[in-house]
């Protein structure tokens, strides 16, 4: 029922010439198999990033979310694939897909990468209250000291994850959420005290991110700036303001892709500048701009969880392995008492399967057998280029 929520929606998406794109497309599409990638249809472009013009300059091919025009691969990137093992996988996966997918992200193991982080949604929680409200919606502990940030759940009553974010607390009064999407938005407005304590805020289109991400990272950001990024300088899980270049940033030593780096958050107009002075030390590193489909294979094969597809409102923390995510001894939170009968009976996981044969690619919601017997589904996967093996996760 996750998919059905009706405050999944964003502003765009209400507007009467979206409703009725969609609605005609889904007329002429009601008995069509679609394919895990396949984007909406017009109206197409509506929401670009500040980076959207060196994207394309480099060859980008675009897929879309919620609006945004994402970077599947880079054209430009072509010339990576030369002497790499890349397996092709079977018809249907090798739609909307390239090698260079796989190019990319071995190379973001090997050098450094910059990644397009814009389509994330974020909000701001300010006021003299925002700490205590944030404390009452989440698992973990987010009350904690200036430039602290923490991975954390919001829970639903009965115990079920309602989205995973990160809090980042960038002032005694002021937070920052890396949320999931308008679902969040809507979860944090109807829990806000009646006294005006706390605002809430989406300032995703004011702002912009880039993960930058691989083993040379710090060589690529110290020399940009006069911050101490070393790593007792900003530890993991912390974050920072600075300046990269001339370009103000807030910076957040978080890697979804298992590697050294950090989000580096500043405000749209400024985008594209925060691009130009990455890249000018990118580039002498031998570095590359990556896409979507390289994040998604190195996310799968450090096994970090994607909430509204890995885990939704169903699942709880204990059975989607993300428990450590869970402080039961903080005091009173949202869930936590149906939380704590859960966690007594847990009857499914959410488990990493590997997949021998490379053209063997599955896509999402493949039905998991256990000999003639049904067991599961799967959740979300792709190759992993780094361990030569296709990764399904799936609810067993």
């Amino acid at each position: 029922l996750h998919e059905c929520d009706v405050n999944r929606f964003e502003p765009h998406q209400l507007s009467p010439e979206y409703v009725l794109a969609r609605d005609c497309q889904n007329f002429v599409e009601v008995y069509d198999i679609l394919h895990p990638l396949q984007p909406s249809g017009d109206p197409r472009p509506i929401r670009t990033s500040p980076f959207h013009a060196r994207q394309r300059e480099k060859g980008a091919f675009f897929l879309e979310a919620n609006g945004w025009e994402r970077p599947q691969w880079y054209e430009a990137n072509a010339g990576l694939v030369e002497g790499r093992n890349i397996p092709t996988p079977n018809d249907w996966a090798a739609q909307f897909w390239s090698p260079i997918v796989g190019a990319e992200a071995q190379a973001t193991r090997e050098t450094v990468a910059m990644y397009d982080m814009s389509a994330l949604k974020r909000l701001e929680v300010s006021g003299p209250g925002a700490a205590d409200f944030l404390e009452r919606l989440t698992t973990g502990k987010v009350a904690k000291s200036v430039g602290s940030v923490t991975y954390t759940l919001f829970l639903d009553h009965d115990g079920g994850i309602r989205s995973d974010v990160t809090v980042a607390r960038l002032g005694r009064d002021l937070f920052q959420i890396g949320a999931n999407g308008n679902v969040d938005l809507d979860w944090l407005t109807r829990h806000l005290p009646a006294d005006g304590t706390v605002q809430v805020r989406d300032i995703t289109a004011g702002t912009c991110c880039i993960g930058l991400w691989g083993p040379l990272a710090r060589k690529v950001l110290q020399p940009l700036t006069d911050a101490d990024f070393s790593g007792d300088g900003l530890k993991y899980f912390r974050a920072r303001r600075a300046y990269v270049g001339s370009v103000p940033v807030t910076a957040m030593r978080l890697s979804y892709v298992g590697e050294l780096g950090w989000e580096l958050y500043t405000t749209a107009d400024q985008g594209q500048k925060l691009w130009d002075t990455l890249w000018a030390a990118v580039r002498p590193l031998g570095g590359i701009v990556a896409g979507r489909g390289a994040f998604n294979s190195l996310r799968l094969e450090k096994g970090y969880r994607s909430f509204g597809t890995d885990m939704t409102y169903e699942h709880d923390p204990y059975e989607a392995g993300i428990g450590f995510a869970v402080r039961l001894d903080k005091g009173d939170f949202i869930g936590r008492e149906a939380l704590e009968r859960r966690k007594e009976t847990v009857r499914r996981r959410l488990a990493c399967l590997t997949i021998d044969d490379p053209q063997s690619v599955v896509m999402g919601k493949e039905p998991v057998y256990d000999g003639d017997r049904p067991v599961g589904y799967v959740t979300s996967a792709a190759y992993g280029y780094t361990v030569g093996k296709g990764i399904a996760y799936a609810w067993l």
